[in-house]
């Protein structure tokens, strides 16, 4: 039997109005779908963890204690089954959070929040890597755009490429309506593989 658990990443006020803002999707389409989801897996009896990255007292950005680490009051005045603190990308870096999942017998993650190529990618990854079963709500969860010395992509191609390949073999992706029927149903959401990928990329160029 599936036992699934919804890892709420990094909501905090650094990207709604602090130095990190995301941009794609906007933020008034995505946190109501966190909370959603979080009310959702309240109701289904499924653990939702809260995250939240540290930074040291002087960083630009999650500094501890500073109003752009706190959690959104969205999130913050919503129970959790429990909560983690980090200070690198993946939530189960310098963590207790594997141990917790073991202990409560959890084998799927559900991810949402900040940021999509960021410390949600970092989570997949690994996740992925020992063996769990791993779901990405594309729709609540979100990118700001990047420049730096090896190029620029705006916000939209990152969390579309990164979503693209998330579901490619690493994690189900899907829309918070559809996660939130599949539990309702008692049903997996379907990923799909490398092979077909890539297989449908070159018959949509051959045809072209």
């Amino acid at each position: 039997m599936m036992r699934r658990a919804l890892i709420v990443i990094d909501v905090q006020n650094e990207y709604f109005s602090g130095n990190m803002k995301i941009e794609y999707p906007p933020v008034g389409a995505t946190l109501p779908n966190i909370t959603r989801a979080m009310d959702a897996a309240r109701a289904a009896d499924i653990p939702v963890v809260v995250v939240q990255h540290d930074a040291p007292e002087q960083s630009p950005i999650f500094a501890k204690g500073s109003p752009g680490w706190q959690l959104h009051d969205e999130v913050a005045k919503r129970a959790a089954s429990y909560r983690v603190n980090k200070t690198y990308a993946s939530v189960f870096t310098g963590t207790g959070l594997a141990a917790w999942l073991a202990e409560h017998d959890v084998d799927t993650l559900t991810i949402v929040g900040y940021m999509t190529h960021n410390c949600d990618a970092a989570t997949i990854y690994e996740a992925a890597h020992k063996g769990l079963t791993v779901e990405f709500l594309a729709d609540a969860s979100g990118s700001p755009s990047y420049e730096n010395a090896a190029g620029k992509a705006s916000a939209e191609e990152i969390h579309r490429v990164f979503s693209t390949v998330f579901h490619s073999g690493f994690a189900a992706v899907a829309s918070t309506d559809a996660w939130i029927a599949a539990v309702a149903e008692g049903k997996a959401l379907e990923r799909d593989n490398i092979y077909l990928s890539v297989q449908r990329a070159q018959s949509g160029q051959a045809a072209g």
